[in-house]
This record gives C-alpha cells, sequence and structure tokens, in this order.
C-alpha cells in the first residue's frame, strides 16, 4: 500500500474553498442602480399605478374639475340678508361667477332668488341597549324660486334636501353639539351648491 502524500491532501482541501471563477465573475447588484419605484412597497407601486391609470382615463373622457359656473343674468337679487350665513355664501358664491352681480334693488334686478324656506331637524336614529340616545340622524330643507324681471318664474318652486349621521355620546355633549354644527353648515354648503348648479341651468326666456 502506498503511502498518501500530505500535500495533495492539502491541495485538494484548498481546492474544495476556492470560488469558481464563474461565481467571482458575478457582480453584486449596486443599490444606485434600484429606482425609487422598485424601492417602494408593492402596495405603494399598485396605488402609484392606479392613480396614474385614473388620470389618463379622466384626461382621456374629458372630465375636468367643476369650477365658478357662469349665469344668464347680469343682477340678481337675494332676499335673504347679506348678514346671515346662507345669504353671506349664495352672494360669494355668485360674485365668482364672473358674470352676476347681487343687487338690494330688487325692481332693477334681472332676476329674483327666493328663498321661501330653510329648514334643519333631528330625530332619534337608534338607541343603546339602556335606553339611550347612540345614533342622530340630522336634516336640512332649503326651499327657493328664482323668477325674472316680470315675475315669470325661472326655476319653481324647489325643494333640495341633505341628511346627515353621527353617534351621540353624552359624556361628550359639549364635542357633541360643535360636530353638529359642523354637519349643518356642511349640509347647508352642499345645499347652496345644488342650488348653484340649478341657477347656472336656468335661462330667461327670449
Amino acid at each position: 500500500m502506498s503511502a498518501r502524500n500530505p500535500n495533495n491532501a492539502s491541495a485538494g482541501a484548498q481546492a474544495h474553498t476556492v470560488p469558481s471563477s464563474r461565481a467571482a465573475a458575478q457582480p453584486w447588484p449596486q443599490a444606485d442602480s434600484v429606482g425609487p419605484a422598485d424601492r417602494a412597497p408593492p402596495r405603494r407601486r399598485l396605488l402609484l399605478a392606479s392613480g396614474a391609470a385614473a388620470a389618463l382615463l379622466l384626461s382621456g373622457c374629458g372630465f375636468r374639475l367643476r369650477g365658478p359656473q357662469a349665469l344668464d343674468f347680469a343682477t340678481v337679487h337675494i332676499n335673504t340678508p347679506a348678514e346671515t350665513e346662507l345669504g353671506a355664501q349664495l352672494r360669494r358664491l355668485i360674485a365668482t361667477s364672473g358674470t352676476t352681480t347681487a343687487i338690494e334693488n330688487a325692481e332693477q334686478a334681472d332676476a329674483r332668488l327666493q328663498i321661501l324656506s330653510n329648514n334643519r331637524g333631528r330625530e332619534i336614529l337608534s338607541l343603546t341597549g339602556a335606553g339611550k340616545v347612540r345614533e342622530y340622524q340630522l336634516t336640512q330643507t332649503l326651499r327657493f324660486q328664482l323668477l325674472d324681471k316680470t315675475g315669470t318664474p325661472l326655476i319653481p318652486p324647489t325643494n333640495l334636501s341633505a341628511r346627515r349621521e353621527y353617534t351621540f355620546d353624552d359624556s361628550q355633549v359639549l364635542g357633541k353639539e360643535q360636530e353638529e354644527n359642523l354637519l349643518y353648515r356642511d349640509m347647508q354648503a352642499d345645499l347652496v351648491q345644488q342650488m348653484m348648479r340649478r341657477l347656472a341651468a336656468a335661462r330667461r326666456a327670449g
């Protein structure tokens, strides 16, 4: 039996520890080669892609955000005082139309906007097991009409309504009262916007 050469055994052990030239030639990816979109989490990339697709669709179908709308009369009289919240809102939006001015003389106005009623209400929506109020529903109804200079209706008496719901907690009465006031203001702003769209669609005869 021949003796084993210790040098050969050492060389063999070293051969197993040396990486192949192909493995050594493959570079590791550089951090600078990864873009911001690739580093973003999958969910964020999906949201970005969805937003871009939605923007393309909206631009393709001609969608535009609604801004101030032109009215078909140069002057209008509003029977609600400017000192009230509703009167101030109406005058401000009419001024932004760029076509119409609110004046105080009803006889000289091309149109007369008459607020016939503006009512608010609150009713119980649900109760707790102990019989206490859990939810309220708030409502607001705005009734108006638009007349031309001769008294002919451009918009007949029309009702607009809105509703909101909120949870009630009798341990936070002050906070809930403030929340209720904010909801009423939000409903009124919504109703005024609805009214402005109808005013923009109204056309004088002749």
